[in-house]
């Protein structure tokens, strides 16, 4: 029987904030970035000045195009999710409601939907690794287990 007893399988509308496109600013290495996926991109290339290009991205859209068009640095699939762990849990360390509201999803099962066939960070017509997902539930367990605990 699974752990989980609900499914949020879509980070959009209420769950919006769960995705890395959402407006939560983090610094990362020094470089101040608009969204997780804006510094999840920049990570993608160790050239500083297409990691400031990507950091001035009006949008994560915007980012993420300009981030497919980098050279990739030669590390870079033994250390993206390794990058996007950090990330998350940066965005919710330094955004407390964000912290609230991901604890608040309890111990839903968090997967990462899309129609884009992303099949690595999420699920797409059912199948997926869904990294995302298990990276937002690492982090939300940490989060949990770190929060005082309030005395009923």
């Amino acid at each position: 029987m699974s752990q989980y007893l609900n499914v949020i399988d879509s980070f959009h509308g209420e769950y919006r904030f769960l995705s890395n496109f959402y407006p939560a600013p983090v610094v990362y290495e020094q470089v101040r970035y608009a969204t997780v996926e804006h510094a999840y991109q920049a990570q993608k290339t160790l050239n500083s000045k297409e990691r400031l290009e990507i950091a001035r991205c009006m949008s994560p859209s915007k980012a993420k195009r300009k981030g497919c068009r980098v050279k990739l640095r030669a590390d870079w699939e033994s250390n993206k999710v390794r990058i996007m762990t950090e990330l998350v849990q940066l965005k919710f360390d330094c955004h407390a409601d964000l912290q609230d509201k991901l604890l608040a999803t309890g111990t839903c099962r968090l997967i990462e939907g899309n129609t884009w066939n992303d099949q690595f960070w999420g699920v797409c017509q059912g199948v997926g690794k869904n990294w995302l997902g298990k990276i937002l539930m690492k982090v939300r367990s940490e989060l949990a287990r770190s929060v005082p605990q309030q005395n009923s």
